[in-house]
């Protein structure tokens, strides 16, 4: 199979583009999410796609889609930011594009993105983690991607961490992605500025003086800039997920993890804490064998790579 578009839903915007064997994005579109309209959504998707063949012939299309995703890989049976329920998302696609259309979930075809061409592609077993917002996770083993009985394995952010924690989107309570999100992130740095401490004023500064206005990005520019308070916050989420490894390696013991999402922008600054809380919470850890942890290193294409890619597999 030649050239297929992959194509990575989010919540505000939708990526497209269309990608060679090689994982190569030969060329790309934008466009706004119409988030609360299944259909609107959909006719979106399809004039991404139609307008890319017109630069290029390709022969099938991958999505990518946060939330739960049947295991025919057709159907979109939950999303958490999308007015999605048992969503038939790749047969209406093919309904307006006339192609094969594959649909996966997001953090499992950016796992299948690093894997063949990113992070993992000299390994055959590589756990992704991606810590944006949320956390979520895809598995590769002995070179499969690992979807589970029912196609919604590996959805680690919803770990219980703290029994009785704070409430998650889920409707749980102490959730990982609580702690060791981007969303967590902003919620203590918010925290931090509405207490009006002083080490915070860098923080506030950024945010216009609105703990509301504060974003990851922020933070992590913050203490890139050498902010101490930032520098804490990140080490902190940081410890989370590395406590958070620790327990998914005690089940599925890969060679290889990778760290990929926004927040992993922070690169050493998160990774250090990351790697130390791994090793420090690993059962067993000094007579057992563990995982390298890697920075993933195909950024926010990883996602629509490993959709296009996927969409050639049977």
């Amino acid at each position: 199979m030649g050239l297929t578009v992959g194509v990575d839903i989010g919540g505000t915007k939708i990526a497209a583009g269309v990608v060679d064997e090689d994982g190569r994005i030969v060329v790309d579109d934008v466009r706004d999410t119409p988030a609360t309209d299944p259909a609107a959504l959909a006719a979106t998707v399809g004039d991404l796609v139609d307008d890319l063949r017109r630069k290029r012939d390709i022969d099938a299309v991958g999505i990518g889609a946060a939330g739960f995703v049947d295991a025919s890989r057709s159907t979109v049976l939950f999303a958490p930011n999308i007015d999605w329920a048992d969503e038939p998302l790749a047969a209406r696609v093919h309904e307006l594009v006339g192609l094969r259309v594959v649909v996966e979930n997001d953090a499992n075809a950016a796992a299948w993105g690093e894997f063949r061409f990113g992070a993992g592609a000299d390994v055959d077993d590589l756990l992704l983690v991606t810590v944006g917002t949320g956390i979520g996770a895809g598995i590769i083993h002995a070179g499969q991607l690992y979807r589970g009985g029912f196609g919604v394995a590996a959805e680690v952010g919803h770990l219980r961490m703290v029994p009785a924690g704070i409430l998650c989107g889920c409707g749980q309570y102490g959730c990982w992605e609580q702690y060791g999100s981007g969303r967590a992130l902003v919620r203590e740095a918010g925290d931090r500025i509405r207490a009006g401490i002083t080490a915070a004023k860098p923080l506030a500064d950024l945010a216009g003086g609105d703990p509301d206005a504060v974003t990851g990005p922020m933070v992590t520019e913050a203490a890139q800039a050498g902010d101490p308070l930032s520098i804490d916050l990140i080490a902190d989420a940081g410890s989370w997920v590395g406590q958070g490894l620790a327990s998914l390696a005690a089940v599925l013991d890969p060679t290889t993890i990778a760290i990929g999402g926004g927040v992993a922008a922070a690169s050493d600054l998160l990774m250090q804490p990351v790697q130390e809380a791994f090793v420090r919470h690993l059962s067993a850890g000094s007579s057992r064998p563990h995982a390298e942890l890697r920075l993933a290193t195909l950024g926010n294409e990883a996602g629509l790579v490993g959709a296009a890619d996927l969409a050639r597999i049977p």
